[in-house]
């Protein structure tokens, strides 16, 4: 196997086939054993480089890992970056890049494996399907860690890796980092009303109250997608994500043209779940629809309404995921507030290698108690869900 493949690195997804990323797992709906991710699909990632949004110029410089046979058939890949910060990236390491420099270390550039801006579960290790992907898996593992020792820097980081890939990781000596989101698990409900009557009856008490109280100052809610998506609407939308991103994280990530382009790309992946009032949106979120998920992303507001951020992101999410079939709903990082909505705790999972010894034992001895504390919390919360007892 080793002698017939070759791993090379593409520093830009313009220079990527679409058609044969595609081809690789969980990346094309066509795949028929693997769930459609819309964030490891060409369409995204490419649009986030050409748009300007994950480039040398904002810190994520792009050291796609390529896998190829003999023949040059693509194989397998990994969306990686060379970054010089840890914005945008959900999994928080200042702490571990705090420490190494105070020591003397340089942490900063590192590997950065993830889908910019991003912190949804897929796969990272994207391999054809037909084929046992495991070896492929094995050999961007160990790839990515040459890559890493050859550019001389601290560490690599793959985050939000779906679980299946962690113990490919952990035999390649990367270390285990867990944390937790809040999704809603669709078990199938003919509507909102029947998830309502599986809460206990304080809790659908106050869900009712909530979802009246947002809309009722005259404001409707229109669902969003496909040919509905043109660029007045993107225009609207975007001001929502300058001023609430503006106001949360100080610059926004992502600018103007990544909207018209994954709307070009992928407009029947996007939901935009629009609020409006007085004839003109006020508000808006931004959902990808997988085979059996819808991805909460972002959301923004022109106009302040009690629980209207509740309505446009969580409780529309479920409608519509009910609606369509979907299995569930992920809400996006972090998040205790959403429990009470039905978003139940999740555990996510990362890996981490790093070069120095000394700092991955520290790092390793941190990562321990960190998982313990991420189990511990977990059963905490699940135990105080809104469901009623038996029905989880």
């Amino acid at each position: 196997m080793t002698d017939a493949i070759n791993i090379r690195i593409e520093h830009s997804f313009t220079s990527i086939s679409p058609a044969n990323w595609n081809r690789l797992a969980g990346a094309s709906k066509l795949s028929t054993s693997v769930p459609y991710n819309p964030f490891v699909s060409h369409a995204y990632l490419s649009a986030l480089e050409e748009s300007g949004s994950a480039t040398a110029e904002t810190g994520w410089l792009g050291q796609h890992l390529l896998m190829e046979d003999a023949d040059g058939f693509l194989r397998g890949g990994l969306a990686c970056y060379m970054k010089s910060h840890s914005q945008g990236e959900y999994v928080f390491d200042h702490g571990w890049a705090d420490a190494f420099e105070r020591a003397g270390g340089r942490y900063y550039p590192k590997l950065q494996c993830s889908v910019p801006f991003t912190p949804v579960t897929g796969p990272r290790l994207l391999t054809t399907e037909g084929r046992d992907p495991q070896p492929v898996r094995d050999a961007l593992a160990a790839g990515l860690k040459e890559l890493t020792r050859r550019h001389g820097v601290s560490s690599a980081h793959v985050t939000f890796v779906s679980a299946d890939e962690m113990p490919t990781f952990e035999r390649a000596g990367f270390l285990h980092r867990t944390d937790q989101q809040f999704h809603f698990t669709n078990e199938g409900y003919g509507s909102y009303g029947d998830f309502l009557e599986t809460l206990a009856s304080r809790k659908r008490k106050a869900l009712k109250k909530e979802r009246r109280t947002a809309v009722e100052s005259g404001i409707t809610i229109d669902w969003l997608t496909g040919s509905d998506l043109t660029e007045a609407i993107w225009d609207q939308f975007f001001s929502f994500y300058m001023d609430t991103g503006g106001r949360k994280w100080g610059r926004p990530y992502l600018t103007r043209a990544f909207y018209s382009l994954i709307g070009e790309r992928m407009p029947d992946d996007i939901l935009l779940v629009m609020a409006k009032r007085g004839g003109r949106y006020i508000a808006g979120a931004i959902n990808f629809i997988g085979s059996d998920a819808l991805y909460g992303r972002h959301w923004g507001c022109v106009e302040d309404h009690p629980f209207l951020h509740f309505e446009v992101c969580y409780h529309q999410a479920i409608d519509f995921a009910i609606a369509k079939g979907l299995k569930r709903v992920e809400a996006g990082a972090q998040g205790e507030h959403k429990l009470a909505r039905g978003y139940m705790p999740v555990t996510t999972h990362s890996a981490h290698f790093i070069t120095h010894s000394g700092l991955a034992r520290a790092v390793a001895d941190y990562l321990e108690r960190e998982r313990r504390d991420v189990e511990e919390t977990g059963e905490f919360l699940a135990e105080h869900g809104p469901f009623r007892k038996g029905e989880r």
